[in-house]
């Protein structure tokens, strides 16, 4: 009995020797390296939150390693750039989504922008084209596009977009702005 008791005893020690033991649970260390870059794209959307771009981006990035949040933090890291005035760098983002996402309207209305913003206006310009010709019911397209066209110094083109938002969009903000620079370029 004493040697039973033994065995006993040594089983028993065992098992409290292996509790204290760490062993690893299956799954564990991927589950703990996805939290890691869940909380990146949280401290991202905090930073981003504060306007704080530069160290937004920085997470973003960080975050975009994941496999599984690479395309939402890519594009958190183009809108932040964008939001931080780096047009050359947002344009190249949003570029890629677009050659992921070919018929996305807002992905594309937010490259015209940052063209437009980047100075490239004949991009800008084509991309609006494209838009408008695809929804000609999009106040806030044919708004950039005519931006655009007078940035271009297009002001017959102008002026007939200008004429289609006063019969379509009679309230428009935009429309006496629009109107006194057709004005002006008829003294020039």
């Amino acid at each position: 009995m004493k040697k039973s008791l033994i065995a006993v005893s040594g089983i028993l020690f065992s098992l409290v020797s292996c509790a204290s033991v760490r062993v690893p649970v299956p799954g564990e260390a991927k589950v703990k390296k996805n939290n890691i870059y869940i909380e990146y794209m949280a401290i991202a959307d905090a930073y981003n939150d504060l306007a704080k771009y530069d160290k937004a981006i920085t997470y973003y990035q960080l975050a975009a390693k994941n496999r599984d949040l690479y395309w939402t933090a890519l594009y958190k890291t183009g809108r932040a750039y964008a939001m931080n005035k780096n047009w050359a760098e947002s344009k190249k983002i949003y570029q890629k989504l677009l050659e992921r996402d070919a018929d996305n309207t807002v992905l594309k209305m937010s490259l015209a922008y940052i063209c437009a913003m980047d100075g490239d206006f004949e991009d800008s310009e084509k991309i609006y084209s494209e838009l408008w010709e695809a929804s000609k019911d999009n106040q806030d397209v044919l708004v950039n596009y005519i931006n655009v066209l007078f940035a271009r110094e297009k002001t017959e083109e102008a002026a007939s977009l200008v004429a289609v938002l006063k019969e379509k969009f009679k309230d428009n903000s935009n429309i006496p702005t629009f109107e006194k620079k057709l004005a002006d370029s008829e003294k020039e």
